[in-house]
């Protein structure tokens, strides 16, 4: 069978024959409220560069729009902006309440969807529904003042969608060819009314000008066309079938209404609005030149009917035989993009229905929609630029000022462009397995930028995210790098041990960070700290205690040696074709025993606790006292991420490695007697390497699969129902610390509020259980079996309750046949709409007891490993 087009392409951005990734939706969806614009004196971001003056006020290290894109490095930018002759403002960018003004945190409260995308941005669509009444900013302002208790109020609550009076905004991008991109936008009118409509199609430069970074730019009119000049991208031409007007204007920040003065000129970032909406004429540039331009269409849509426009950006002196085939162009991609996921779909072996064809498609869309230019050069946003006010006084050594080496400037996977619209390192690490299967050169090059010198820190720490890059994410890089090199592999028929080896002696100075900082007794426990799952304990871990003393974490010292066994994988695999790694394997499984002992209880109390056959977090106070924690958490079940498996042919290949095995084995039983699985041979002559025994691991499965427990009929709870009747209570210096069952949205502030792991379900930690099930059934094979659910009588093999998991995850996003699906039911409009009901939406996490989204909603980064789920079972 022929190699699908898109493929090809993708082979030839690799080979460096073409740049396909050139342009691409890299633009932002919320460049406002962000760190990088924070020059405030105590790092307000929400509060320095709020939403209300974004239109007004030009950006310093990246630019956002709506449903855009831009070139790799953020110099042009196209996005649109509508006016539906009521709102206040143009409708230019996503509008959400800022953290500390939502009930829940920050929240985007608007609907757009990432419906389909390639690799290459060959093909992209998006859309984005506007209401015909005003924008109730307002009212949604005023929603963000309710009490934690109630849950968050959208955009949809409000009733502005009633009657349909709203526009459907379909924007389709089509590359004719590299640097020739065709724009198609679609607006439909599902209204019982004729309603007008401004539409502009937008073309802008990233202001570096301002701040002494580059030279200025230009955007000029000539021949019914935009030129666009820039020093270091070139020429570039816009044209705009059938405009009304082009509209011309300066990204410069609107020094007088904000400021009182204004030093750089008469037009403004925001003359496009004042142009139409207050009708300032001279808020546009007559002479139709500037770094700002627009095509303008106006038009009434009748109830019921749609208009079509039709743009197209390209770069100058280009063939334009495509010019005459608009349509035709785009009936080719889309039929490209057919094809390219037929072909990645069909490599799971799954009998997947439409339904579920349709989710993993737009999950792969949304992951590609969320890369996004991301810039930040440390060392400059600490000293300020010439020709502006110089940063507060302190700046240097407040936030990040402790990474001055950091410089980002790429295309990085985003967790979310509204909601997280900066890179967090273990988010990343979940969204390069989904896109392996989709584009695995983009994947190993971004897991290998995390690694690189100017991200990660001098001291081996890898940078976390921009709110506080020192903060402690969970080690899972190094299990990341190895699934990503074995998917790839499976791909492309052999494996790049080059990206594994380069890798591999980043992640050696990552793994010795974790040792000298986060192990503070040298007794191979851990603290971790912080670790991601922010309100997941009675404290907040990022905190000195207010009893003093330091936590030994269940979690952090988990994820050690499950770091430690990703180490051994990757060693043992590069020792192959040079016995040099057989040494570093040696000392990793050496490590992996060290810790198993300490945490199981070896020589010292370790984190089991007999009574509840259960792992628990134990608090070590000054006085020398210690004592667990006992909240059921996923800190107990993350034991059992730190499991693999040894194949005879592997051990018998690799002599040096083998003969230190073995002398572990028999002179070190303090450290391996607790492992019988390395002595005892499993299926097809396995070892097992594992933190949790066999009796331990059906102890704790026992309490993960009670539904009255962890097992909801969506996947495994962040928190042990249990809590519901029976909240977690410590007293320390007259204060009441608790940890109760809380299936939605946060009830506490804690670490900000605007995430909760005390009772939903999350995507990332329900996937490393699935597959720590599939390699413990790898070992034991059909000769271990557990109820699932537990207590039902009903025994099945491991592998069988990976993939009940697997099929309890993909219900979230299933319609049901009322046409429901769980993660969507908050609105009838949502399964029964014909123009709502196929979009899907991927949450951050899930009620841990009804299954509906919670969080950011366009969190496709690791809850689009839906789509790898969904391969493995027949959905």
């Amino acid at each position: 069978m022929a190699t699908p087009v898109e493929w090809r392409r993708l082979a030839e951005e690799r080979d460096r024959t073409q740049h396909w990734r050139r342009w691409g939706a890299y633009l932002s969806e919320r460049q406002w409220g962000t760190v990088r614009e924070d020059y405030s004196a105590y790092g307000e971001a929400w509060d320095y560069f709020p939403f209300e003056v974004a239109h007004k006020r030009a950006y310093r290290w990246g630019e956002d729009g709506l449903l855009g894109i831009c070139d790799n490095h953020c110099r042009l930018c196209f996005s649109i902006a509508l006016w539906n002759g009521r709102d206040p403002i143009l409708k230019e960018r996503l509008y959400g309440l800022a953290g500390p003004l939502g009930n829940h945190g920050e929240d985007v409260k608007e609907l757009y969807y990432y419906l389909d995308a390639t690799p290459t941005a060959s093909y992209l669509r998006g859309l984005y529904k506007y209401p015909q009444a005003e924008f109730p900013y307002e009212l949604l302002r005023e929603k963000g003042r309710l009490p934690r208790s109630e849950p968050e109020f959208e955009l949809i609550d409000t009733g502005i969608f009633d009657e349909n009076r709203y526009f459907d905004i379909d924007i389709e991008y089509a590359k004719a060819s590299v640097n020739d991109i065709l724009i198609r936008i679609t607006v439909h009118n599902r209204g019982p009314e004729a309603a007008p409509l401004h539409l502009l199609g937008q073309l802008y430069f990233r202001n570096l000008w301002s701040f002494g970074r580059d030279s200025k730019p230009s955007l000029s009119s000539s021949n019914g066309r935009i030129l666009a000049h820039h020093p270091s991208l070139g020429n570039y031409e816009f044209h705009a079938e059938g405009a009304k007007e082009f509209l011309f204007t300066e990204n410069e920040t609107d020094g007088v209404e904000l400021y009182g003065f204004q030093p750089n000129g008469a037009f403004f970032k925001d003359g496009f609005g004042e142009y139409l909406i207050r009708g300032k004429k001279d808020a546009i540039n007559s002479n139709r030149t500037g770094t700002k331009a627009a095509a303008l269409y106006q038009m009434e849509i009748p109830a019921g009917g749609s208009r079509c426009f039709h743009m197209r950006l390209r770069e100058q002196d280009l063939d334009s035989s495509e010019a005459l085939a608009f349509d035709e162009v785009f009936r080719r991609r889309i039929a490209e993009a057919d094809e390219y996921y037929d072909d990645v779909l069909s490599r799971g072996g799954t009998q997947n229905t439409p339904d579920a064809k349709r989710i993993q498609r737009q999950a792969s869309a949304g992951l590609i929609w969320s890369k996004q230019y991301f810039n930040l050069d440390i060392n400059v946003w600490l000293k300020g630029d010439p020709g502006q006010p110089p940063p507060p006084a302190g700046r240097c050594e407040g936030r990040n000022s402790g990474w001055k080496h950091l410089f980002n400037e790429d295309i990085i996977s985003m967790p979310d462009k509204w909601e997280y619209p900066w890179y967090a390192a273990w988010d990343t690490a979940f969204h390069m397995i989904p896109f392996a299967l989709l584009d695995p050169d983009f994947a190993k090059r971004q897991l290998g930028l995390f690694l690189r010198e100017w991200y990660m820190h001098p001291n081996g720490q890898i940078p976390a995210y921009e709110w506080a890059f020192s903060d402690v994410n969970p080690p899972v890089h190094a299990w990341a790098c190895w699934r990503v090199y074995k998917i790839d592999a499976k791909l492309n028929g052999k494996p790049d041990t080059a990206f594994l080896e380069s890798v591999f002696h980043k992640l050696l100075m990552n793994f010795t960070w974790w040792v000298n900082r986060k192990d503070a007794s040298g007794a191979n426990i851990f603290e971790g700290g912080f670790l991601g799952l922010d309100n997941i304990g009675v404290f907040d871990r990022s905190k000195p205690l207010p009893t003093g003393g330091r936590i030994e974490q269940s979690d952090g010292t988990s994820w050690m040696a499950m770091y430690c066994l990703n180490m051994l994988k990757i060693a043992i695999e590069l020792a192959k074709s040079n016995p040099v790694y057989e040494d570093i394997a040696s000392k990793f499984f050496e490590h992996f025993l060290y810790i198993a002992a300490a945490m199981n209880g070896s020589g010292r109390s370790g984190l089991w606790d007999e009574k509840d056959q259960f792992y628990y977090d134990h608090l070590k106070l000054p006085d020398g006292n210690e004592y667990p924690m006992r909240v059921r958490s996923l800190v107990g079940l993350i034991p059992l991420f730190a499991v693999d498996t040894l194949d005879a042919e592997t051990i018998n290949t690799l002599p040096g490695f083998s003969r230190r095995m073995k002398w572990f084995i028999e002179n070190r039983p303090d450290l391996a007697g607790n492992l019988a699985s390395l002595t005892r041979e499993g299926v097809a002559d396995r070892r097992l390497l594992a933190l949790v025994g066999r009796d331990r691991l059906r102890a704790v499965l026992r309490r993960m699969l009670d539904s009255t427990e962890f097992l909801s009929d969506y996947g495994i709870r962040g928190l042990s129902k249990f809590h519901k009747e029976n909240p977690y209570l410590l007293h320390v210096g007259g204060m009441e610390y608790r940890v109760d069952y809380e299936p939605r949205e946060s009830q506490t502030s804690l670490f900000g509020g605007n995430s909760n792991w005390r009772g939903p379900v999350w995507f990332p930690v329900n996937y490393l259980l699935i597959e720590s099930l599939q390699k413990f059934h790898h070992y034991h094979g059909d000769a271990m079996k557990v109820e699932c659910p537990a207590g039902s009588g009903n025994p099945v093999t491991l592998d069988k309750v990976a993939q009940e998991l697997s099929r309890r995850l993909s219900k979230l996003f299933l319609a049901k046949p009322d046409g429901v699906r769980p993660a969507m039911h908050q609105n009838p409009k949502y399964s029964n709409d014909p123009h709502f009901r196929n979009h899907i939406l991927f949450y951050e996490y899930f009620d841990g007891d009804t299954g509906e989204g919670l969080g950011a909603s366009h969190q496709t980064g690791w809850t689009a490993l839906v789509a790898k789920l969904m391969r493995s079972i027949d959905c």
